[in-house]
């Protein structure tokens, strides 16, 4: 079952992903890394997936943030990885999967 608000927890290839209305994506100085909040607490987040959710902002679809990411990070199995992760991701309701861009 998705989680609420998601069309679907695989991750669709032309999707547009976008963080969980729930939860709120910022870099935690204090931590050192980007968390996830959201009304019962905090998800620290490795530096792979920090650099995967601050872009799923609904306007990039999945190909753009594979792109994205292939070309900051040009050794890092990118096209395996950020599906999977996302895939969880959406499991865990951190993101929504939307049909098209959000303006």
């Amino acid at each position: 079952m998705a989680p609420p608000g998601s069309s679907s927890a695989e991750s669709p290839a032309n999707g547009w992903p976008r963080v969980g209305r729930l939860f709120r994506l910022q870099w935690e100085t204090a931590q050192n890394a980007w968390v996830l909040l959201y009304p019962e607490g905090m998800v620290k987040l490795n530096a792979s997936a920090g650099e995967i959710l601050r872009r799923c902002d609904g306007t990039r679809s999945l190909a753009d943030i594979v792109a994205e990411l292939e070309q900051a990070f040009p050794t890092a199995p990118v096209a395996n990885e950020v599906p999977a992760f996302l895939r969880l991701a959406a499991e865990k309701g951190w993101i929504e999967w939307h049909p098209g861009p959000e303006p």
